[in-house]
Order: structure tokens, then sequence, then C-alpha cells
């Protein structure tokens, strides 16, 4: 598939990147050159290929799902620019 410095554009345009005109010519060769590998791998054959997340086979790692509150209140409210009975204080929002 050729692009040309139209579509160039349209695309820049849409991406809202920049292209100046001098480069839109180069542009759009590259990405004909990628639209046309990526025609290629339409040719591959992929039935009966399990799809993987990895080269190597590997189980995910699980943890105990449960739910804490950090165990470091006070840590946690070391960071607080004010606090009031161990909580965040928060200026006052609807009138």
């Amino acid at each position: 598939m050729a692009i040309d410095k139209a579509t160039v554009t349209k695309i820049a345009r849409l991406a809202r990147v920049r292209v100046a005109d001098e480069e839109k010519e180069a542009l759009a060769g590259e990405l004909s050159n990628i639209l046309t590998f990526i025609a290629q791998l339409d040719e591959v054959d992929t039935k009966g290929v399990a799809p993987m997340t990895s080269v190597i086979a590997q189980p995910l790692r699980r943890r105990e799902d449960k739910v804490t509150d950090g165990g470091k209140p006070d840590d946690i409210l070391a960071n607080a620019p004010e606090k009031m009975a161990g909580f965040f204080a928060i200026p006052k929002v609807i009138e």
C-alpha cells in the first residue's frame, strides 16, 4: 500500500504531530515500507499456534487477595499537610 504526502499530512494532523513539508516525502516512503511489512505478516499461517505472553512458559505469580489498611497509619499521616483525629483534614468543599 502506497502512502502519499496528503495521507502523511492527514495522519500527522490526527496524531497532533507537526511534520515539515520537506520531511513528508521521506515519511511517506517509511510508512509505506511499514505497511508492506505488515501485509507480509498476513501471509504467515498461524492456525494451531497458541497465543503466548512470553517465550518461556511460566505460571503467573499469585498472592492472597486480602484487603489491608497498610498497617502504617502514622507513616501515612506524616505526608498530610493537615490531619485531625487520625484522618487527613481537607478544606470544606460545599457551602
